[in-house]
């Protein structure tokens, strides 16, 4: 096409610079949308509204947040459809879990990545914590593992549901290690996490930010995160990587674009958000919650999901997930 618009431009004796012919479109020319799965409050709508503002101001458009819980995804990816991706001017921001998890527990869920979503910028990541309530005397993670080996069955652990990156983590653990600790799950850890601290439970998968006035407060007992590496934001709890090679359940959050989102777009977020999570206040922002910027582009958050996928794949398989 654009070899036959010179040729014809040519024989009317006009020309016409070939740059302006292979020019990157003008982007974004209206407000970047960015859908959540979840209601706000959580990890990735807390990641989306830091990010957007900063993004907003880099693209001299408005970045809006949109949130879409339901079906773990579904609702979400189903609205990002329908919010004409084809123009690169909307996006899903989640965890992990919608891509790993929910594939596993809904039928529904028949998006594949690099077909039908595409990977655009890993944002950040961010621990999850194992807790325990100081009536089990436990301390340290090596304390929890002697206990619940020597009373199989006599434990019980919550998380914040079936499927979930907190059951999933302890069904992982519990495998590697061969223990016996039966599963409590709630609706979310606004459940789980008073459940804990009352005693309902003995241990408890979670994130910092929900039980740190509690610790702080010695009402729980944090014994390592199921992150490959300790959290520079709680340095001397161990990861149980040190323990068990190679676990990593920590929660990545990402932007993620419909299938057929041109790829200027795609290029054009990702650049802005790996400056985005170096501005000064945005790290000051996520480290008071325990997040750790990453601002990684489509290949690296590709490579991730795929690993997410296998491990949660794995760890779905071992806590006998349905999908329904």
């Amino acid at each position: 096409m654009q070899r036959r618009i010179i040729f014809a431009l040519a024989a009317a004796g006009l020309t016409i610079p070939l740059a302006a012919l292979s020019q990157t479109p003008a982007y974004p020319t209206k407000p970047v949308k960015f859908i959540v799965p979840y209601a706000p409050g959580g990890l990735p709508d807390t990641v989306a509204r830091v990010v957007a503002q900063r993004l907003g101001e880099r693209l001299g458009q408005s970045v809006i947040v949109d949130n879409k819980p339901g079906g773990n995804g579904v609702v979400a990816y189903q609205s990002l459809l329908q919010s004409s991706p084809q123009d690169g001017h909307s996006f899903i921001v989640s965890d992990g879990s919608m891509l790993s998890i929910t594939p596993l527990v809904n039928k529904s869920a028949t998006y594949r990545v690099g077909k039908d979503i595409l990977p655009v910028s890993l944002i950040a990541r961010s621990p999850l914590f194992i807790v325990a309530h100081p009536k089990t005397n436990v301390n340290t993670f090596a304390e929890f593992v002697t206990l619940v080996k020597g009373k199989p069955g006599e434990f019980t652990y919550g998380s914040s549901g079936i499927g979930s990156t907190h059951h999933l983590t302890m069904e992982a653990l519990k495998h590697a290690l061969s223990l016996d600790v039966r599963h409590v799950p709630f609706r979310g850890s606004g459940q789980s996490t008073p459940a804990l601290v009352g005693g309902q439970v003995d241990f408890s998968v979670a994130a910092l930010p929900s039980m740190r006035g509690f610790y702080n407060n010695n009402q729980v007992r944090l014994l390592a995160s199921n992150a490959a590496t300790r959290s520079a934001q709680a340095p001397s709890i161990p990861a149980v990587a040190e323990t068990v090679p190679g676990f990593d359940f920590a929660v990545v959050v990402g932007v993620i674009a419909a299938a057929g989102t041109p790829q200027h777009a795609i290029d054009r977020i990702s650049k802005e958000i790996a400056e985005v999570v170096k501005h000064p206040e945005v790290i000051k922002t996520f480290n008071a919650a325990v997040i750790d910027p990453v601002g990684a582009g489509p290949a690296e958050y590709a490579r991730v999901i795929a690993v997410e996928n296998e491990a949660m794949a794995r760890a779905g398989k071992i806590a006998d997930l349905k999908a329904e």
